[in-house]
């Protein structure tokens, strides 16, 4: 959980007057990505949390296609401040 643990604080700061955007939704998708990961590296069996993780995964998966859809140069900034792989339906 160390390794880039939970993105910073200030990015979440500068995101918060619009919660309802597509980047905060996505950057609060990762922070619960990443946090179920670390609990699924302690608790391998625990099958439904990884369903929670797969049903995140998809929607974030979405969230990020409609994004680079709309706006490619948002979805490239976005992605490597969250440093996220590139989707490969795009």
């Amino acid at each position: 959980m160390v390794k880039n643990a939970f993105i910073s604080v200030s990015f979440q700061e500068k995101k918060e007057e619009n919660r309802g955007s597509v980047e905060s939704q996505i950057v609060t998708f990762t922070n619960k990505i990443r946090r179920l990961t670390s609990h699924l590296e302690l608790h391998r069996k625990d099958y439904l949390s990884q369903r929670g993780l797969r049903k995140i995964l998809g929607k974030r998966q979405r969230l990020l296609f409609y994004l680079s859809k709309k706006n490619g140069v948002r979805y490239k900034e976005l992605i490597s401040q969250l440093n996220i792989r590139e989707s490969k339906n795009r």
